[in-house]
């Protein structure tokens, strides 16, 4: 541990992602300490807890709206972040401020010291030091209601120190498969793990085996379930309507419909509130429109293989759209992501821009060349980020009357966005 404590933004960033390499730290037992340390600000508020492999950041960003509808002071507390790190803890959607995070690790960075020489080994992780944050901001901010997304998992995730007004299990994919376990079923009993005697729980789309062990989790615990098939059915012009595109986030709209409904009374939520906050829905980087140098570019994190089959028909109707098959540029963390994904992507694409976001786990070039299809015939180019986006609003990729669509790891586009933002400078992604 540094002798001395960061004392400004470059240095207290430097010092949290230095925390990353030690490896995912499971349970949720560190946190407990963390918690009780700083005195129990997770209890100060009640929260709305969202677990699942794909969708719980949109599911969390729509109750944030719903809630904020409603005429309720809302904390929203996300993870991975886009450009800054700030972007994880939000109340009414103002992000934690550079000034805040320095000002929040100068008071948590003695309590974990403190935590570690009683405890040793026991020091906060980079996630822990964000939720503990998020707790305090919450708190201190008075929020009338939190809404919590998992990190990784659910039942050993830092976030699981709270008991929920409401837990929400969006979907289950094959990810993660190093912490979660290897079968649809392992990790669907993993996302369980937030569900809590007696209180309900809303199940998003997802196969048949998964939601049958989350619904034995439920059943065990006396929790009630409602599931987004049940209510909704196939038919998906019986699903709410959202300003957030794809047919997926239709169903991530309808998951959070249930969620918003299964709040107690009190909460007074309409239906008008649920309508008007699914229509303003903030959560960039998913299947998200811009305009770079005049041109459509599509933004949009998929980066596992349930993603890639989302993607794939995202691709399908742009392609009909605009009478043009796109030039993607795309970035992976880990193979087993980066062949699902390269081969939907070859099947729409007219040219593959392949780079290596800034991450110890990113694909290289060569790794990411060897899970092209052979039988791709387009273009595909090895580059980086600082060429294809050279400065604001400029990508050097394709021509004038090209579609481009970034996709992939949350990274990349964390990476993208911030060289297309004023100053075209580098964000916290690291």
């Amino acid at each position: 541990m540094p002798a001395s404590p960061p004392t400004d933004h470059a240095a207290v960033t430097a010092y949290l992602f230095g925390l990353k390499p030690q490896g995912t730290k499971h349970g949720v037992d560190r946190m407990r300490l963390l918690a009780a340390a700083i005195g129990h600000p997770e209890r100060a508020l009640p929260f709305i807890h969202v677990a699942g492999t794909n969708g719980k950041g949109s599911v969390a960003a729509m109750l944030d709206a719903i809630l904020h509808a409603a005429g309720w002071r809302v904390g929203l507390y996300t993870s991975p972040h886009l450009v800054k790190i700030g972007e994880r803890v939000q109340v009414g959607r103002r992000m934690l401020t550079t000034p805040e995070i320095v000002a929040y690790m100068d008071e948590l960075r003695p309590v974990a010291e403190r935590i570690a020489r009683e405890q040793p080994g026991d020091e906060p992780s980079f996630f822990e030091y964000l939720t503990a944050m998020a707790f305090l901001e919450f708190s201190r901010k008075h929020c009338d209601i939190g809404v919590l997304e998992t990190g990784l998992g659910g039942r050993l995730d830092a976030t699981n120190v709270v008991t929920p007004e409401v837990s929400v299990i969006t979907s289950i994919g094959m990810d993660h498969c190093e912490y979660l376990g290897n079968t649809l079923d392992k990790i669907a009993a993993e996302k369980a793990g937030i569900i809590k005697p007696g209180l309900p729980v809303v199940i998003g789309r997802m196969p048949a085996e998964a939601e049958q062990v989350i619904r034995a989790v439920a059943a065990d615990r006396v929790a009630p379930v409602v599931s987004v098939a049940g209510t909704f059915g196939e038919d998906l012009a019986r699903y709410p309507a959202t300003n957030l595109e794809g047919d997926y986030q239709r169903w991530n709209a309808a998951t959070a419909t249930l969620a918003a409904r299964a709040l107690a009374p009190r909460w007074r939520i309409t239906g008008k509130d649920i309508a008007d906050g699914l229509r303003h829905v903030d959560w960039p980087g998913r299947w998200q429109r811009v305009k770079i140098g005049g041109r459509l570019a599509i933004l949009d994190a998929s980066h596992n293989p349930e993603g890639a089959q989302v993607l794939d028909g995202n691709l399908a109707h742009l392609v009909a759209e605009t009478g043009r098959h796109p030039i993607v540029i795309t970035g992976v963390m880990g193979a087993d992501r980066a062949g699902p994904l390269l081969a939907t992507i070859c099947r729409h694409a007219q040219e593959v821009h392949l780079v290596v976001p800034n991450q110890p786990r990113a694909c290289s070039h060569a790794e990411l060349e060897s899970l092209v299809p052979k039988e791709f015939k387009g273009r595909v180019v090895r580059a980086t980020v600082d060429q294809l986006f050279p400065g604001p609003d400029r990508c050097t990729a394709g021509g004038a009357g090209d579609v481009l669509v970034v996709t992939g790891s949350i990274y990349l586009l964390g990476e993208v966005m911030a060289r297309l933002g004023p100053g075209g400078g580098a964000g916290d992604t690291r």
